[in-house]
C-alpha cells in the first residue's frame, strides 16, 4: 500500500517537473523566435503560424514523455506511435495535403529568401509571372501582379517553382545601404 503511494507520488512529482520544464522552454523558445522574427522583419501572421507549429511539436514531445512517466504499456504505445507516423508519412508524401502545406510554410519561413513586399518572378516554362509578394500564410502564397491581378499559390507549388527576386523590400534595401555606408 505504501509502495503504491510512493509510486504515485513519484509520477506526480515527475509530471510537475516536466510541465515546469516545458513551460520554461516554451517561454525561452517564444522569446528567441520573436527576437529572430523581429530582426528579420517577419510578418506577424507568419510568426503566429510558426509559433503554433512549434508549440504543437513541443506539446507532442511532452505528451510522449508523460505516457512513459505514467507507465503506459510500451507495446501499446509503440503501436500507437507507429500508426501516427504511418499516417504522417502518407500525409507528407501527398503533395496537396494540409501537412505538406504547413511543412512548406515552415521551410519558406526559415530557408527561403523571399519576404513580403519583394517583387518576384515565378519561373515556369509555360508562363512568366511578375508581381509583388502580398502575403504568405500557413497554406498559401499571395502575389499581386503588375496588371493588378491577385494570384494565390499553394506553398508546396512555390517550393517546386523557381523564384527570382527582382527587388527587395524597402527595409532590406535601407539596411543594405546602412551596411555599405559603414
Amino acid at each position: 500500500m505504501i509502495d503504491n503511494y510512493w509510486i504515485l507520488y513519484k509520477e506526480i512529482l515527475f509530471t510537475v517537473v516536466l510541465i515546469a520544464i516545458a513551460i520554461t522552454f516554451r517561454l525561452y523558445l517564444r522569446r528567441f523566435l520573436t527576437a529572430f522574427m523581429d530582426k528579420n522583419s517577419i510578418d506577424p501572421n507568419r510568426k503566429k503560424i510558426i509559433l503554433n507549429i512549434l508549440y504543437i511539436f513541443l506539446y507532442s514531445i511532452v505528451a510522449i514523455i508523460l505516457f512513459v512517466i505514467w507507465g503506459v504499456n510500451l507495446k501499446e504505445f509503440t503501436l500507437f506511435i507507429s500508426s501516427i507516423l504511418a499516417v504522417l508519412g502518407v500525409a507528407f508524401v501527398a503533395q496537396w495535403s494540409v501537412l505538406s502545406n504547413l511543412t512548406s510554410s515552415v521551410i519558406l519561413f526559415f530557408y527561403h529568401p523571399v519576404r513580403i513586399g519583394d517583387r518576384v518572378r515565378i519561373l515556369d516554362k509555360d508562363f512568366q509571372l511578375i508581381g509583388e509578394v502580398v502575403d504568405l500564410t500557413g497554406f498559401f502564397f499571395f502575389i499581386k501582379t503588375d496588371e493588378g491581378e491577385n494570384i494565390t499559390f499553394s506553398n508546396t507549388i512555390i517550393l517546386q517553382k523557381g523564384i527570382e527576386i527582382i527587388t527587395k523590400t524597402k527595409e532590406e534595401s535601407d539596411l543594405e545601404k546602412e551596411i555599405e555606408e559603414e
